[in-house]
């Protein structure tokens, strides 16, 4: 039995997907301790691991994060993505940190599991080897390793081959570290001047590629070719869906394959704004051969206002692993967990998605073949028809979702998740033999 902390940032979207994963190590017969805001400790203790509060400075709320920033409101592009990482991100570092040593101080583990946006984890592996259990970052976003075969991550720039690629990529680098996030950047090693003595050792969105180990849940046929990809970067396939035991809509018997089915949803978060996507989506496809299948993500199903077209169903939550084998489209705003379900099950896309993760989830499938890339947030109707009468019509894009999809079954996320920390804990114990002869 092996002992583990994983720490995550205070949000929905982060802690579900960490959930799964310490239920997983639960079942294996390992201990489990689980770091982060109190808004989650229900949810923590149900699935039987040991929860651990983030400091008050420490505990942002990023599923409301207009509402604990108001003056975020209304920023976009550079100006949104320097407000979120020096303010989400950056700034809750060293209480994180905080709150990671003292826990280890009190229970040491053998290590620490994180994903990329806990800044705490950064400043940790920054620390030598003999003061510090490993540091294993958990990839439930899109591979954030630098490259020089790939933009900087953020960007949703997809690669360019060859040289004239790298020199591009290269460019880009010293714009996104220099210029747009350069302020970030400089607090960034402040903060770990001040915690641990040294800077962060480079790019701040890099750093989970310098972590003792990274398990990225997905498979290199949805990610961008590295050939200078770190040793420690190890591909598990993706999470699988959590079991579920729903109640069908009533309508559900609607789903017969008679007519072509388009699924629609904005996921359980992003989804304040139905005008983003799911209306237009409605309302490119009123009239069609298509049932338009809408999930709310938990919004109440009136939140969708006035008379629906009739061939619209629409339900609060839809059970995926029922409803995608059924699925001849999926529109969405990019959500990596949705996406990736998706093509498991050999399903085509049409994504729409520029802010947080979403933007290089939504460039991934573009530059995969497994659909259309709308480089939007909000869609209008007219483009939301083509793309979708374009990915229909065109088989090319089912047959490279099928062929990710193929890939993606053949993986077991658990069976390479159980074999990185093994092998990580062989070379741990090497590297800290090594440190005390």
């Amino acid at each position: 039995m092996s002992r583990y902390l994983i720490t995550c940032t205070p949000a929905h979207g982060h802690v579900v997907p960490l959930l799964q994963i310490a239920r997983h190590l639960l079942s294996r017969g390992h201990d489990v301790s689980f770091l982060t805001s109190s808004r989650y400790a229900e949810r923590v203790q149900a699935a039987g691991a040991r929860f651990l509060p983030l400091p008050v400075d420490a505990d942002v709320d990023l599923d409301d994060a207009d509402g604990a920033f108001p003056e975020r409101r209304g920023l976009t592009g550079p100006a949104a993505l320097r407000f979120d990482m020096s303010n989400l991100f950056v700034r809750p570092g060293a209480a994180q940190l905080a709150a990671v040593r003292a826990e280890l101080e009190a229970r040491p583990v053998d290590a620490v599991l994180t994903e990329p946006l806990f800044v705490g984890g950064a400043l940790l592996q920054l620390l030598p080897a003999h003061e510090r259990p490993p540091v294993v970052v958990l990839g439930i976003f899109p591979l954030g390793a630098r490259s020089a075969d790939t933009a900087p991550f953020g960007l949703g720039v997809t690669p360019l081959p060859g040289p004239l690629g790298r020199l591009r990529n290269a460019a880009l680098r010293t714009v996104a570290e220099r210029a747009i996030f350069g302020g970030v950047q400089k607090e960034a090693d402040a903060m770990a001047r001040r915690e641990v003595g040294r800077d962060l050792g480079g790019f701040v969105l890099d750093w989970a590629g310098r972590a003792d180990a990274y398990v990225q849940f997905t498979v290199p046929e949805f990610e961008y070719p590295r050939p200078d990809l770190p040793a420690t970067v190890h591909f598990a396939g993706p999470l699988p869906p959590s079991p579920s035991d729903p109640v069908l809509p009533e309508w559900w018997s609607d789903l017969d394959g008679s007519r072509p089915i388009v699924h629609v949803t904005q996921g359980t978060i992003a989804n304040s704004d139905f005008g983003q996507l799911v209306q237009p989506t409605i309302a490119a496809l009123a009239g069609s051969d298509a049932l338009v299948v809408v999930s709310t993500g938990g919004r109440p199903v009136d939140a969708l206002a006035g008379k629906l077209p009739d061939n619209v169903r629409v339900a609060e939550y839809l059970p995926y692993d029922r409803l995608l084998p059924l699925v001849d489209v999926l529109v969405t705003n990019g959500g990596y967990g949705g996406v990736q379900q998706a093509l498991a099950h050999g399903v085509p896309l049409v994504v729409a998605g520029q802010t947080e993760d979403k933007v290089e989830v939504c460039a991934r499938v573009g530059w995969s073949g497994a659909g259309v890339n709308l480089r939007t947030s909000t869609a209008t109707p007219t483009q939301v028809a083509r793309a979708v009468d374009r990915v229909r019509s065109d088989p090319s894009y089912r047959a490279n979702a099928e062929r990710i999809g193929a890939a993606m079954r053949d993986a077991d996320a658990w069976l390479s998740l159980d074999r990185s920390l093994d092998e990580l804990a062989g070379r741990w114990a090497r590297v800290r033999g090594g440190a005390r002869s």
